[in-house]
């Protein structure tokens, strides 16, 4: 695997790249689900969506769109039964912990940018035991705009206190691909993510596509 030269910083996508949120988040759709007297949706159907957020999972569960009249309603509802348990069966991905153990070693910050909203992202970070660790967490209301506008990634570049180019982005869909390249950052792809509506991820433009997270350091040291 070829060096990434001059990366001296890794940022990580949450859903489906660092963290596996997806139990938690189809026990949520289901709960929606269960209200309105439907059967749960098997895992294995939930779980291309998650790295979709709500928008995905609501078309998923419920074949439905943010044009709909009914999708704020579902959409709200999904969010609070989310939130109450935000953290029963998510776990960090295997191989993580030890890359950002390995990353703090060598004194190269690490964080975490989503589009999930800052009233799930923070909390859940606590939960997961890694908030004290990250140089930043930049979450999907922390700027504007959301992936894949470059955005949050800029604003994590300048928490990290370096050039975009000095910074990799590891992320799951095709969105991260796009926000990384929009940014000027390098970019991988999480082989071990949900990989959903972003299709063959040797299509996206990656720079590396992973199988496993320990291959991050490959590509740094």
């Amino acid at each position: 695997m070829n060096k990434l030269d001059g990366v001296r910083a890794v940022l990580f996508d949450l859903d489906g790249t660092f963290a596996d949120t997806a139990p938690d988040l189809a026990r949520a759709l289901n709960r929606v689900r269960a209200e309105r007297g439907l059967p749960p949706l098997p895992p294995e159907i939930a779980r291309p969506w998650t790295s979709s957020g709500a928008r995905g999972l609501l078309k998923a569960g419920f074949n439905i769109t943010p044009d709909d009249k009914d999708y704020g309603d579902l959409r709200e509802r999904f969010l609070d039964f989310y939130e109450k348990e935000l953290c029963v069966d998510t776990r960090i991905f295997d191989g993580v912990p030890e890359v950002i153990a390995k990353l703090r070693a060598r004194k190269a910050p690490w964080g975490i940018v989503t589009n999930k909203g800052k009233r799930f992202t923070e909390p859940l970070l606590r939960l997961l035991a890694v908030d004290h660790l990250a140089a930043c967490a930049v979450s999907g209301d922390s700027t504007k705009h959301i992936k894949p506008h470059p955005a949050p990634l800029l604003l994590a570049a300048s928490l990290v206190s370096l050039p975009p180019a000095a910074c990799l982005y590891v992320g799951d869909d095709l969105r991260d691909a796009q926000a990384a390249r929009a940014a000027g950052m390098r970019f991988a792809a999480a082989g071990w993510g949900y990989l959903g509506e972003g299709g063959d991820p040797g299509t996206w433009g990656a720079d590396a596509v992973l199988a496993r997270p320990h291959e991050i350091l490959e590509l740094l040291f």
